[in-house]
């Protein structure tokens, strides 16, 4: 699925260096317990969704997230 009209997220892969990305998410965690790896997590989302901004894309991403189909967006 990619940006469209409809749904302002682009899902495509879309990562320069995917297999360095996933290390370094990783790396962020170690030595982290549930606690500090839940909290690292939830900063990463507000700072990159801040990166984003865009509401529409946000609830997007979240519906997905969820499971559930990302929502139309009103044209």
């Amino acid at each position: 699925m990619t940006s469209n009209a409809h749904n302002p997220l682009n899902t495509e892969p879309n990562l320069a260096r995917p297999d360095d990305f996933y290390e370094a998410l990783i790396e962020m965690h170690r030595g982290f317990d549930d606690a500090q790896s839940q909290a690292a997590n939830a900063r990463l989302i507000l700072l990159l969704a801040n990166h984003i901004g865009d509401h529409d894309t946000l609830l997007a991403a979240m519906a997905l997230a969820r499971g559930d189909e990302a929502p139309a967006v009103a044209a």
